[in-house]
């Protein structure tokens, strides 16, 4: 797992072990940014379910102006904290390591883009989208990581479903505030 580009640009990255991870793949993660390339350049970001960090880090190597990074494990946060040091782009980040839902519900804070991975097959996602959009400024958008499969609705929580791609087991569906 690498950063593709901007200021951390080839850099590798940490990850969790074990079999419950599932990082995105770089050829997900360069189609995802490929797709809002133009709505990153400073953006303030949310990486909600975070892992290892990967998703905000990207963001923040092709110049989002900060991004928050949310995980309830406590190794997930060590691995982000050590991956934002290694990349020296921890001065444009925090990290809470907090449960995701209950995060949205306790924080007053407005994102231009959020990245929502969570864990597959418990509901997580439908229930961080019911609750995001007051979270996400006009116009922002939300990309979320789901199994090829799983449909997701066509508006939730004041965003709209933008676009949906396709890869292998794996589908990417992008809202936006409107």
């Amino acid at each position: 797992m690498r950063v593709i580009t901007g200021s951390a640009r080839g850099m590798t990255l940490k990850t969790l072990e074990g079999d419950n991870v599932r990082p995105t793949t770089d050829k997900v993660k360069e189609a995802v940014f490929s797709a809002i390339q133009f709505e990153i350049e400073g953006r303030r970001i949310l990486d909600l379910f975070a892992g290892s960090g990967q998703l905000g880090i990207e963001a923040i190597s092709r110049g989002a102006e900060s991004a928050v990074f949310v995980d309830s494990d406590k190794n997930a946060v060590k691995i982000i904290k050590e991956n934002l040091a290694k990349t020296k782009l921890d001065s444009a980040a925090s990290v809470a390591q907090t449960d995701s839902i209950a995060f949205l519900t306790m924080t007053d804070k407005i994102f231009d883009v959020a990245f929502l991975d969570p864990p597959y097959g418990n509901g997580l996602l439908q229930k961080a989208l019911a609750k995001i959009g007051s979270h996400i400024a006009e116009g922002g958008i939300v990309i979320c990581e789901h199994p090829f499969g799983e449909e997701l609705e066509e508006e939730i929580g004041g965003l709209v479903k933008q676009k949906e791609y396709k890869y292998s087991k794996v589908a990417v569906t992008i809202y936006r505030k409107v």
